[in-house]
């Protein structure tokens, strides 16, 4: 899957949990979930849990600590979705 393809499904996946809407409207790679979405940390979880399932993917411990922004979150499914 191209970065391309995965922004729009990471949008959608997200989109529930922002707080706010014109970062989010104007997201790119180097958006961070915390500080310019405004996603708590407790729902941050619920993001990468949300992430496993639309991706069928398992994303270990390690990997959720460095899912802060847009591109890293891009980075670990598309190496997750390689490893299957």
């Amino acid at each position: 899957m191209t970065t391309e393809e995965l922004i729009p499904r990471l949008k959608e996946i997200i989109k529930p949990y922002v707080r706010n809407q014109e970062a989010f409207n104007n997201l790119t790679e180097q958006t961070d979930f915390l500080n310019d979405l405004k996603i708590n940390s407790a729902n941050l979880v619920d993001v990468v849990l949300d992430i496993e399932t639309a991706f069928d993917i398992i994303i270990d411990n390690e990997s959720m600590e460095k899912m802060l922004n847009v591109k890293a979150a891009l980075d670990i499914i598309t190496q997750k979705l390689g490893e299957k």
